[in-house]
């Protein structure tokens, strides 16, 4: 590539190995076993990682230079890394990297989780197996209070009419598609509740058109702009610790158009993030 037009693949690969010393880190965490529609999600973080490629390492909409910003990719592990950077980017695998991931840190009642999801993901689980649709009722299972839970993209008939009691009695906060432009005030209000902020990105959570390699999108889901937004938002928040991106099946995938929706919702996070350090 022209040294005067650095691609995002580029930028990642700039920094591998120990975490020390880099503000964001990123990890593949390609999990794809127990999931309740079996598919490749274990293939995602490696095409996202391949269509960085063909993406430029700069965001002319917003003047923010990724080179800028110091990066290290851990490369792909089963286990999520601790999050106890300024900010960790995971790369799913399925939505069971949320629980996964989370689940592991200490004082987890001290955490929030802010969900753009089309799904509740709160559905019954075998004790010690929670699969891609019951990671949300896991973690509150696990301490973290239903409170300090916000849903944002939920989708008209993708979800149990249980599954909205069980989080209305758990006291989770629940917007649809047509609500998300609230996410940002959404995420203030949810960080005057918790001391951390993680935030997942499932990718399920855009309208079928644009994610034909999720198999759990619907008609009527956000835009990628919408999308997109989110994730700058997301990275831009001083208690957001970690942001999860999943339910990428690049098999099933059209023209890589999910892929390169979730690779430049991934830039988007990091833009915020940089915008974050200088703010």
């Amino acid at each position: 590539m022209s040294p005067d037009w650095p691609t995002a693949a580029e930028w990642l690969s700039s920094g591998t190995g120990d975490p020390r010393g880099h503000d964001l880190v990123v990890a593949g965490v390609p999990i794809k076993d127990n999931a309740v529609t079996p598919s490749r999600y274990d293939l995602a973080p490696e095409a996202v990682r391949s269509v960085l490629e063909r993406l430029s390492s700069f965001n002319g909409e917003l003047g923010i230079d990724l080179t800028e910003l110091a990066v290290c990719d851990l490369g792909d592990d089963l286990v999520p890394p601790p999050l106890d950077s300024a900010l960790t980017i995971l790369l799913g695998g399925h939505n069971g990297v949320t629980y996964e991931a989370l689940s592991r840190c200490e004082e987890i009642s001290e955490w929030g989780l802010l969900t753009l999801d089309a799904h509740h993901d709160v559905r019954p689980y075998e004790a010690g197996r929670p699969t891609n649709g019951s990671p949300v009722r896991a973690l509150v299972d696990a301490g973290l209070p239903g409170t300090q839970i916000v849903q944002i993209g939920i989708s008209g008939f993708a979800n149990a009419a249980a599954h909205r009691r069980w989080c209305e009695e758990n006291g989770l906060t629940i917007r649809g598609p047509r609500e998300v432009a609230e996410m940002p005030l959404l995420l203030d209000a949810l960080a005057e509740r918790c001391r951390y902020v993680y935030v997942d990105l499932d990718i399920d959570v855009l309208d079928r058109a644009f994610a034909p390699g999720c198999p759990g999108s619907r008609p009527g889901g956000i835009t990628p702009k919408e999308l997109f937004d989110c994730a700058y938002y997301a990275g831009a928040h001083r208690s957001v610790r970690a942001v999860d991106l999943v339910e990428v099946d690049p098999d099933t995938d059209v023209a890589s158009v999910t892929t390169f929706n979730t690779a430049v919702a991934m830039l988007d996070v990091a833009a915020g993030f940089r915008a974050r350090l200088t703010a």
